[in-house]
């Protein structure tokens, strides 16, 4: 057991990391950096591991939200993690599945799919168009951004409790679909060369309307 903390806790200069750098994956469960040391977190309580872990996806949805904080949100971003992105869709799901009159498992299925598999589609984009990000980042980066429409569709949710409008539907999910290309295209195109900015950017913004127009669909009766 002592040869066993004395591999995780190893210490260094601020800013050295071991086993790859922020950019290569997320921290593991067991260990935690502070100030270039690694701390054993094997025998922390659960409640602080659940604690940690929403501060952590709390934290890059506030960068989601505040688009212009690019440079500080693309190095949170790059931590990436997942927990994050399948929250938001089986939150979407759920609130979808609520508001729409088709079975639950078809609701589900269809947005598992627009969000996963577009997510991987636009990565191998990203990166045949020579972008330098992990495939789990990207991937990471566009599901966080997701969050605008789930909150878009929330406030749908509420207000068709009194009324049900297409239009106002319209208004409010192009807001959240709005916000959720600001805050992704900065991340996609900052990817490639100034040449291929375009290319990268232009499947990102069908890959959200195409889910904003399923989120439509599915309030529409």
């Amino acid at each position: 057991m002592a040869d066993l903390e004395g591999k995780i806790n190893l210490s260094g200069p601020a800013g050295t990391s071991y086993g790859g750098g922020p950019s290569d994956g997320p921290v593991s469960p067991t260990m935690q950096a502070t100030e270039g040391t690694f701390k054993n977190t094997l025998d922390e309580p659960v409640i602080e591991t659940i604690k940690r872990d929403l501060r952590m996806i709390f934290y890059k949805l506030k960068y989601v939200m505040h688009p212009k904080m690019r440079e500080e949100a693309a190095k949170e971003l790059r931590n990436w993690d997942l927990w994050g992105p399948l929250l938001l869709c089986l939150l979407l799901a759920f609130i979808l599945t609520l508001a729409s009159d088709d079975q639950d498992d078809t609701i589900f299925g269809t947005i598992f799919i627009i969000i996963w598999g577009g997510a991987c589609i636009l990565t191998l984009n990203a990166k045949f168009l020579g972008g330098k990000i992990s495939f789990f980042q990207s991937v990471c980066v566009l599901g966080y951004c997701v969050f605008p429409i789930v909150l878009a569709s929330g406030f749908v949710a509420i207000i068709n409790i009194a009324i049900n409008q297409f239009v106002l539907n319209l208004v409010i999910c192009g807001l959240g679909s709005f916000w959720a290309i600001t805050s992704s295209i900065g991340f996609i195109r900052a990817l490639v060369t100034e040449q291929k900015k375009m290319l990268a950017a232009y499947p990102v913004i069908l890959f959200y309307l195409a889910l904003t127009w399923f989120v439509l669909l599915a309030f529409a009766k």
